[in-house]
């Protein structure tokens, strides 16, 4: 055996066609069972898409930037685990596109940011971050209180969201703008509030998040998401959804 491989070492090209048919066999066997889902995420008991409110605030928190400086990716680390809670679960971010994993934390990691405050503390932070944070460096996003949600495309969104896999009924599209104004329970539309929380299950969230209900908001919208990271799954019985409830 040793005297074959000696004389391949000797004749360049061939060791070079020999190199490259092993990266390619290589590559091949760990890229193919990537094209089938199931096999690389385990579906989560809990885990949803967004609602079009949160869609629209996961919108916004891309746009802002905020990936750059937040991380929401918890790796099962002893000190990390301590600090943000459960490690994440690839389940928990199978319907985000792009994901928002990030890779670098000059604020801390978002990913079970959800229901830990307050909604009244999100919009004071972001309103003026060193009112409740002093050594935040975080610029101010007071603006988001006076800009309208953006919600009249909100539909089109989920039907591009449902080409690549993400399981948005007909209904809950057709529905979708009126499902983002109720979600944000502006006066003039409580009794859609019902239909809202029929379509995307009793444990959404449907208040005025930024305490001003004269408009849906974008701040509405950003706090809206944000409280909906890391509370879709219990912990720590994350239960793996079985092939019936799959069907």
């Amino acid at each position: 055996m040793l005297h074959h491989h000696a004389k391949l070492e000797r004749k360049s090209v061939i060791m070079l066609l020999f190199i490259i048919v092993t990266v390619l066999i290589g590559g091949i066997v760990e890229i193919i069972p990537l094209f089938r889902m199931e096999t690389v995420i385990e579906p989560v008991k809990g885990v949803r898409p967004y609602t079009p409110l949160e869609l629209a605030g996961f919108n916004i928190y891309i746009r802002e930037g905020c990936y750059n400086c937040h991380s929401q990716q918890i790796r099962p680390l002893r000190d990390e685990v301590a600090r943000y809670g459960h490690y994440s679960l690839a389940a928990e971010s199978m319907y985000d596109h792009p994901f928002q994993w990030g890779s670098k934390r000059t604020g801390p990691d978002l990913a079970r940011v959800g229901a830990r405050y307050s909604d009244d503390w999100h919009v004071a932070h972001m309103i003026d971050p060193r009112a409740v944070v002093p050594e935040s460096i975080m610029p101010t996003y007071a603006f988001l209180m006076h800009n309208e949600a953006k919600l009249s495309d909100i539909g089109e969104h989920m039907k591009v969201l449902r080409m690549v896999g993400v399981p948005y009924t007909d209904e809950q599209i057709s529905h979708a703008y009126v499902d983002g104004v109720a979600q944000a329970h502006t006066e003039d539309l409580d009794e859609n509030v019902a239909g809202f929380i029929e379509r995307y299950g009793e444990k959404v969230n449907a208040r005025v998040f930024d305490g001003a209900p004269e408009i849906v908001s974008e701040m509405d919208a950003l706090v809206a998401y944000l409280q909906v990271l890391g509370t879709m799954v219990e912990f720590p019985s994350a239960e793996p959804v079985s092939a019936d409830q799959k069907e």
